[in-house]
């Protein structure tokens, strides 16, 4: 039945090639700035400074991953401001490679690559939250794979939004450059490297960094860092997740 017709699905597309996914999250936002939760908000003077630095470093080494010869490669990005405005500088010239013509860096946008949907708690800091809605609080403490915010998204939600994608970016033997949100590539780091997905909510991903996936489909998937800066200061978005889990009962 449909199982099985998804289990044909995904198998045609996968291949034992070599490939490589670069993951990165958009640049510091005024959002991380204040530590609040969502939202749409731009990049900062530093957020903009690493989407320069992104821009350089897709240009001499994601499409040059073989030398000074381009190679193929491609790039998505959410739908929102903070994603984009980090991809701006991201150029998408046309070359020529083994005779054919690629439009270099093509710029996908997905809305199954934005951020879980923080509901009833956008624009608020989890430091809110806490003090606020401890019952709350404790729901997401005790599950937070499971854990959907009033009126808004579930991890379990992301991995669902992001079936179609994996499909489509285990065909690819093109390198793929993501640019997303913590949660959301929290799930495609932890799928790419065979992680239980309960794991999935521990991973770091942290600002101004490139996580680099390189993977065969058979031997493991090796992950590389590569932080790129400017460096951030350290707002109050990990203080109040602190604060979340000491005062939750």
């Amino acid at each position: 039945g449909f199982l099985r017709m998804r289990i044909a699905q995904f198998l045609s597309t996968i291949h034992t090639e070599t490939h490589t996914v670069y993951l990165t999250r958009h640049g510091q936002s005024e959002y991380n700035k204040l530590g609040k939760i969502g939202g749409n908000s731009g990049v900062t003077d530093n957020g903009l400074e690493y989407a320069k630095r992104l821009a350089d470093y897709a240009a001499n080494t994601i499409c040059k991953e073989s030398g000074d010869s381009p190679n193929k490669a491609r790039l998505w990005t959410s739908s929102l401001r903070r994603t984009n405005e980090t991809a701006q500088f991201i150029e998408h010239p046309e070359v020529d490679v083994d005779g054919d013509s690629w439009l270099q860096m093509s710029h996908r946008v997905y809305r199954n690559l934005d951020e879980i949907f923080a509901g009833e708690y956008e624009g608020l800091t989890y430091a809110e939250v806490a003090l606020r809605h401890k019952d709350e609080a404790f729901l997401r403490k005790v599950d937070k794979i499971g854990y959907r915010y009033p009126r808004g998204e579930s991890y379990f939600d992301i991995i669902s939004r992001l079936d179609p994608l994996v499909h489509e970016l285990e065909s690819y033997r093109e390198p793929l450059l993501i640019v997303s949100h913590q949660a959301v590539l929290r799930i495609i780091f932890a799928y790419l490297k065979g992680m239980d997905r309960r794991e999935s909510t521990k991973i770091e991903i942290p600002l101004h960094t490139v996580i680099k996936l390189t993977y065969n489909g058979w031997s493991t998937c090796v992950a590389e860092q590569i932080y790129l800066g400017p460096d951030v200061p350290r707002n109050d978005h990990a203080a109040g997740i602190a604060e979340l889990n000491e005062q939750a009962p």
